[in-house]
């Protein structure tokens, strides 16, 4: 009887479970690790999120054979060919995977018809089961975030004073939308020189026949556990204390603002959610650190993290085709090029060629904003997310497109659309200075794309959008538009994305 692991690419911690598991077994523990290049052409990726995740397996690779396992790493077409292969040289009659993080991979595995068994470990790498989820969302009508993140404060005892919240209110959100004004002395982020084996990823996918997304160089990021909590640690350093009034703010020329640049590692496995808020709520009780940066960080973590996973495994397959609005327009070819002349998209659209990187206000209220008002076709739109941004996951991102950027779930998720007008970009960025177009304009040859479509939008979806949170105070403007106005703004909304 061989027990064998096979350690998946965004597991890469030392006390995963499967590996914890079989802890005191490690001679008798053959360890499988695979590079898979048809995985890697599953959609179009970012050129370094192929290289994080690459390089970073195989260190983790060299890191397990330092500590005595013994692991086969496996570069090849595919999954399940060097998976067999290695079933049958190391004579292994028991296979154990720590439960995948994406609903695709669960599948594929489930459907593997192996000579040996299969025996899928719980995932310990988030702070909340699949069941506990479950269990808390099950007699709930509304599956708000609020309540799950404040049930996830008690439940592990983070800012708080006996039951009550630390500074007497459980959410400074309002205190954490700055506007970008005058000179910022923004930190630098912490970067790393490729050795090695990181050099060794990159031309192999420079090399590559298939096609990518983005630039690979210059890659500065983490590969590492011992990287990745150095980056930590300068988060927590020189970008925490002002990370909470300016986490809205886009500046052009300005990739990372203060933002902890962390979600890479966590969702590789590489750092762990509850040593990240540990780390941050020490430094908070030490330092005398900002309360409003140190809980609207928290509450990225324990809060959206852990609820999107959640909601990913609670919701049924159906969610995931889910269009509330019928939109079905097609992505635009700009999308993948960068070359708009809406200054905000070709800045942030650049910005992620160039990193792989992009904040949350980019991602939900410039790049899915347009998608939503512009009526693109909400699965079109997911899976270009999935492709483009570093940290991007079937769980991230399905749930986060689907349900908080695009409305596609009619309301389950979200309490109304996260819609909005050039407005609020000019508000918090410094995009609109630089554009052709007039942020205050909704007509003429000079309007803002962003205002035409938003009226647009709303008027198309009158009826759906009534009964959805706010938005009937905001329908009534509607009604005092002059009708040329309007019937100027739906011939704009259909001429600017026709073929």
């Amino acid at each position: 009887m061989t027990t064998g692991i096979w350690v998946l690419g965004d597991q890469l911690f030392a006390g995963q479970a499967a590996l914890a598991k079989r802890q005191d077994q490690q001679a008798d523990t053959p360890v499988l690790m695979i590079e898979s290049r048809q995985h890697g052409q599953q959609r179009r990726y970012h050129a370094q999120k192929l290289v994080l995740v690459w390089s970073a397996m195989r260190h983790f690779a060299a890191e397990l054979k330092g500590a005595g396992w013994t692991v086969s790493y496996e570069i090849a077409a595919d999954f399940e060919t060097p998976l067999r292969q290695w079933i049958q040289k190391q004579n292994i009659t028991m296979l154990q995977v720590m439960e995948p993080s994406d609903r695709p991979f669960l599948t594929f595995l489930k459907q593997l018809d192996l000579p040996c068994d299969l025996e899928l470990i719980p995932n310990n790498h988030f702070l909340w089961s699949i069941g506990d989820f479950n269990d808390w969302a099950s007699d709930r009508k509304r599956l708000l975030m609020e309540s799950f993140y404040r049930e996830g404060r008690k439940r592990l005892n983070i800012l708080m004073e006996g039951d009550a919240p630390i500074g007497g209110q459980w959410n400074f959100d309002k205190e954490n939308r700055k506007p970008p004004k005058g000179d910022l002395d923004t930190p630098e982020p912490l970067t790393f020189e490729p050795d090695d084996i990181t050099q060794a990823v990159i031309k192999a996918v420079q090399k590559a026949t298939f096609p990518t997304f983005g630039a690979v160089e210059p890659f500065d990021w983490a590969v590492t556990r011992d990287q990745a909590l150095q980056v930590l640690d300068h988060f927590i350093t020189t970008r925490l204390p002002t990370f909470g009034s300016y986490q809205d703010a886009m500046v052009t020329g300005e990739d990372t603002l203060w933002h902890a640049l962390l979600s890479p590692y966590l969702n590789l496995g590489l750092l762990q959610p509850l040593e990240v808020i540990e780390a941050v709520e020490k430094a908070y009780n030490e330092e005398d650190l900002p309360l409003n940066s140190i809980e609207g960080f928290i509450r990225q973590v324990m809060g959206w993290r852990e609820y999107m996973r959640g909601l990913y495994w609670y919701v049924n397959e159906e969610y995931f085709e889910r269009n509330f609005f019928d939109h079905d327009h097609p992505l635009p070819d700009w999308f993948w090029t960068g070359e708009t002349e809406m200054n905000c998209l070709h800045q942030v659209i650049s910005q992620v060629q160039r990193t792989g990187y992009g904040h949350h206000i980019q991602r939900l209220m410039v790049l899915a904003n347009f998608s939503l008002i512009a009526g693109l076709q909400p699965q079109a739109v997911e899976d270009w997310f999935h492709a483009v941004f570093i940290d991007a996951y079937d769980w991230v991102m399905q749930t986060n497109v689907l349900g908080m950027g695009l409305f596609a779930d009619g309301g389950m998720l979200a309490s109304k659309p996260y819609s909005a007008s050039a407005n609020y970009v000019n508000r918090m960025s410094d995009y609109c200075k630089g554009c052709r177009y007039n942020h205050k304009q909704k007509t003429g040859d000079d309007a803002c794309p962003f205002n035409f479509f938003y009226w647009n939008f709303l008027d198309r979806h009158r009826s759906k959008l009534q009964s959805q949170g706010r938005m009937s105070f905001i329908l009534k403007n509607l009604d005092k538009m002059k009708r040329e106005d309007l019937v100027e703004i739906r011939d704009r909304a259909a001429k600017f994305l026709a073929p």
